[in-house]
């Protein structure tokens, strides 16, 4: 199988596209990055962009609906493009996998058309890279190249902002940079949005380098907090924590029932790994039997609450879910299940 990295698609894209592709992994805004230099390069005049771009989401897509944009030639040009994001792949059943392959496969006949589906992050179970995919990326790869976007480290992470300050007009040091990456954190969309900031207020100081204070002075400090964290705290009784972490995600209106789902769904990963380990099975092999990633398992390993208290927190969880949704406030569900740690 013929994974691309983010840098060989861009390149592609630009000289000879393939008919369809599919973007996977943890760097969403190098996703969406790349989906506008595919429509720059496909379809770049907004006055025929109705006509030869199509856009589907996860509640406008259908294998029907998808069809539907393939099958209309394109308007006064060679290619179109049509978009999919948001669809959660693991959640299809097998017949939707096949109606989906059936549909790319009619590519062949309608090859002016350049695919994208992108696909969220944690979304979609690509298997163990480069060297065990999936069998569900194995049966997509038949009709879509499929293109990894690996997590950016943080030694990548200073390099790009480094490019992010030099487009809008300022540089930077690599210790302001690194700088800028210790503060606002390693999520993209937010480093993006901290550094155009940053960078507009050195160019109205009448100065195009930025300092070490100007990132201190305009920046917002990030708590990179989640719900995984979220369900450590909860499930190791540690209040503080817990609720540190909800005013965050209610700081950043994060929808509670995406927090409890995320939580649930948490707490039942811990639970398997603990039953699977407690009969005896190694990290490698729960982690081939449950399809999860082999350092997610060591760390679940590393923090065990055992069976009886998930057990617990997941009928606790039951509850607050059922209120949450009977609720108008789902953060006070949330809240209350924190005081019943």
């Amino acid at each position: 199988m013929n994974i691309l990295k983010e840098a060989d698609f861009r390149k592609q894209i630009k000289s000879s596209p393939n008919k369809a592709y599919l973007l996977f992994g943890e760097e969403d805004y190098l996703k969406a990055y790349a989906m506008s230099v595919a429509k720059e390069a496909i379809s770049p005049d907004e006055t025929l962009s109705m006509f030869n771009e199509m856009k589907l989401d996860a509640l406008s897509y259908s294998p029907e609906a998808l069809l539907d944009a393939i099958m209309p030639m394109p308007m006064m040009t060679d290619r179109k493009l049509i978009t999919v994001t948001g669809l959660e792949l693991n959640s299809f059943e097998p017949p939707e996998i096949e109606e989906l392959c059936r549909v790319l496969s009619s590519l062949d006949e309608y090859d002016y058309n350049t695919v994208i589906i992108s696909v969220p992050s944690d979304r979609f179970d690509y298997g163990f890279l480069p060297k065990r995919p999936s069998k569900l990326l194995d049966t997509l790869s038949e009709y879509l190249t499929p293109v990894y976007f690996e997590k950016s480290t943080p030694a990548r992470l200073v390099t790009w902002v480094g490019k992010h300050y030099a487009h809008n007009g300022v540089s930077a040091s690599p210790e302001v940079c690194a700088l800028t990456v210790e503060r606002c954190g390693r999520d993209m969309f937010t480093l993006a949005s901290e550094t155009d900031k940053i960078s507009f207020y050195t160019l109205s100081q009448g100065r195009n380098e930025v300092n070490a204070q100007d990132v201190k002075l305009v920046s917002v400090s990030a708590t990179e907090f989640d719900t995984f964290a979220f369900s450590n705290a909860l499930t190791a009784g540690k209040r503080e924590d817990a609720l540190a972490v909800l005013s965050d995600m209610k700081f950043r209106r994060v929808d509670p029932i995406l927090i409890m789902s995320e939580i649930t769904s948490n707490i039942c990963d811990a639970l398997s790994v603990e039953l699977l380990a407690a009969d005896g099975m190694t990290s490698r092999e729960i982690s081939e039997f449950l399809k999860m990633h082999e350092y997610k398992v060591s760390l679940l390993l590393r923090s065990r609450r055992g069976v009886d208290r998930l057990k617990i927190m997941l009928d606790r969880c039951r509850k607050a879910d059922l209120e949450l949704k009977l609720s108008r406030n789902g953060y006070a569900s949330l809240e209350k299940l924190i005081c019943t740690i």
